[in-house]
């Protein structure tokens, strides 16, 4: 059963320059007749992507490739300029571990949060407060606000939220490597579970020995074009014979 279908999309993002307009330097670089229509960028072009339930894909390409947009689409944290996205099930993105916590909320509030708006009900959140709190080594800080909490517990705390709503798809981009070693081997360890079971699993990396060995597929992605998808050991060949 196909669980993400992506048909034509394409996405246009802007540059650091037209970040950096605001509207009173483009108010006086009309006067000064100096404006320039600040320029974008195509970092998709025309994917088309069909994934089955169960797929275990590796996404593979050089830095600005666009393989982390392409997860971003996905997970519905960009739009895309044209094209369509569908994804079927709960989809759990670690992507910028962290990103989407309310600082000024406790981290209870946050864990409940997180998981309502992957699809779950507030009391089926209430209830996996604890197991989440012990996985991240945070049962003390289950009322302090999420602004209280180092860059490593924030890591630690998504990471446990979202592997332990064993989500239908799961998203990964390169944030394995969080915490200490102990929680290093512990999130081995849960992705292990999940990589056995019928989730769904796309993930960025840069080692393509990891790749081979992990996932089933793999795609190659450059200049915002998937250039090969196919069998990981045969992607991954064609991907290194290029460089």
């Amino acid at each position: 059963m196909e669980v993400i279908r992506l048909d034509q999309v394409s996405l246009w993002r802007r540059t650091q320059e037209e970040f950096s307009y605001d509207l009173k330097r483009t108010a006086l670089s009309l006067l000064e007749g100096k404006f320039r229509t600040p320029s974008r960028r195509q970092v998709l072009k025309d994917i088309d992507l069909g994934i089955s339930a169960g797929d275990k894909i590796g996404i593979i390409g050089a830095n600005g490739s666009g393989k982390s947009t392409l997860l971003k689409v996905i997970c519905g944290i960009l739009q895309p300029t044209s094209g369509t996205v569908r994804v079927r099930g709960n989809i759990a993105p670690l992507i910028e571990l962290g990103a989407g916590f309310e600082p000024e909320l406790s981290v209870t509030d946050n864990i409940v949060i997180y998981g309502v708006l992957l699809g779950f009900s507030r009391q089926a959140m209430k209830a996996r407060v604890s197991s989440i709190l012990e996985f991240a080594e945070l049962e003390g800080y289950a009322n302090i606000p999420v602004k209280g909490l180092s860059s490593g517990m924030v890591a630690r705390l998504a990471f446990a939220i979202a592997t332990d709503i064993h989500p239908d798809i799961l998203v990964v981009d390169e944030v394995l490597s969080v915490g200490d070693e102990k929680f290093k081997q512990k999130s081995k360890q849960k992705m292990d579970e999940l990589w056995n079971d019928n989730t769904t699993v796309l993930v960025v990396s840069h080692s393509m020995d990891f790749i081979q060995e992990s996932c089933d597929l793999a795609i190659w992605i450059s200049q915002g074009c998937i250039q090969s998808f196919g069998k990981a050991s045969d992607v991954v060949e064609t991907y290194l014979n290029s460089l």
